[in-house]
């Protein structure tokens, strides 16, 4: 069944070669309003900025505060509920939550409030009672498993910007890192330290063009059973894994990170995103998920395309003093997330060593913290 040709990330329409200088661009013009605080009486946490998240200081805590898009995941469900007859909103909005969410606390901050941004192509969507049910749904579970309040959010139909029939997700999350210890903005990092992973779901909610693309060449697409039982749409729409349980058992359990990595856009390089000149080394690759092995070798990608641009069975990376390393794994998996003690933090150049597949990724790539 599988393609001849290679499918790549940039044939499926994303290039973070025009992407990222519009965002170096940002980030600078916006490091350029800092001083504003000054004016509140707070300052910015200045390591904060290319992080995952944005921190202020307000005195007797931190602020922190994300805003993130789903992208396309709700084209697949679209698709799946033609097919199927199914809603897949539920999952849906598990996922745009799990964008924000995860990002927050990566920063060492409690989730605290989410806002919702619901864009439609149209007022029609939302009288669709079924689908738009679920979304309301799935997104106060979500919120109730990351035990965070839905402060409230905004509706537009926006005809001639969002397609007709269609929806755009994305959401905000603020957060508070109280006490102050629990900042991790990678001050901490350093040799020695050990790489604790996360399993991931499925493919979360990144990658989506590039599966959405390979669809298209299998002959029953979505419908293609990966697995026993298993379509590759239903893979495909597999929530996002929310990681706030495990942040926060952490603390409870005296494990302060020293820093925490979202395994999103760019794959396992963003275990580089630090920009302290580290080597991170890896003996251990958490098995990868069903989806994921398909979509590798479908698409007919090597380890070193495949480990750049997906998750492949890592969505959260933990980093942590080698004495709490075990620990911190068992914390995971008592929150019901699979973790793996799966490297060291090492002196030297900035790389990242995936030794038991012979893969290097240095600083170069790395298209943008």
């Amino acid at each position: 069944m599988s393609s001849t040709a290679p499918l790549t990330y940039d044939q499926a329409g994303v290039n973070y070669d025009l992407i990222d200088p519009l965002k170096v661009t940002a980030q600078r013009a916006a490091a350029a309003t800092a001083s504003h605080l000054a004016s509140h009486g707070f300052t910015e946490v200045q390591a904060s900025r290319g992080e995952s998240a944005y921190v202020v200081d307000v005195g007797p805590f931190y602020v922190a505060s994300i805003v993130e898009c789903l992208g396309t995941k709700t084209l697949v469900a679209d698709e799946m509920a033609k097919l199927t007859g199914k809603s897949f909103f539920a999952g849906i909005a598990q996922d745009t939550i799990a964008m924000a969410v995860n990002d927050l606390i990566t920063v060492g901050a409690t989730p605290l409030v989410v806002q919702a941004y619901w864009a439609a192509g149209g007022s029609d969507w939302f009288g669709d009672a079924q689908r738009a049910q679920a979304l309301v749904a799935g997104w106060k579970a979500a919120c109730d498993t990351c035990q965070v309040a839905w402060g409230g959010g905004e509706t537009p139909a926006l005809a001639g910007i969002v397609e007709d029939g269609r929806i755009d997700l994305a959401a905000s999350c603020t957060g508070l890192i109280n006490p102050k210890e629990r900042l991790s903005v990678g001050d901490k990092l350093g040799p020695g330290d050990a790489i604790v992973l996360l399993a991931s779901s499925g493919i979360h909610a990144n990658g989506l063009s590039l599966a959405r693309k390979l669809a298209e060449r299998l002959p029953q697409g979505y419908l293609t059973e990966i697995e026993p039982g298993l379509t590759y749409g239903e893979a495909l729409l597999a929530p996002t894994a929310l990681y706030s349980p495990v942040t926060e058992a952490l603390w409870k359990a005296g494990i302060a990170p020293h820093y925490c990595a979202n395994i999103t856009g760019h794959g396992w390089r963003k275990l580089l995103r630090h920009p302290s000149a580290l080597t991170y080394r890896i003996h251990t690759v958490p098995p990868k998920t069903a989806v994921l092995e398909f979509i590798q070798k479908e698409a007919g990608q090597d380890d070193r395309e495949a480990y750049s641009t997906l998750n492949m069975g890592a969505g959260f990376a933990i980093f942590v003093k080698a004495e709490d390393a075990e620990r911190t794994a068992q914390v995971a998996r008592d929150c019901g997330i699979q973790a793996w003690v799966a490297g060291t933090v090492e002196a030297g150049p900035k790389q990242l060593l995936i030794e038991p597949l012979n893969i290097r990724f240095s600083e170069d790539d790395l298209a943008l913290r």
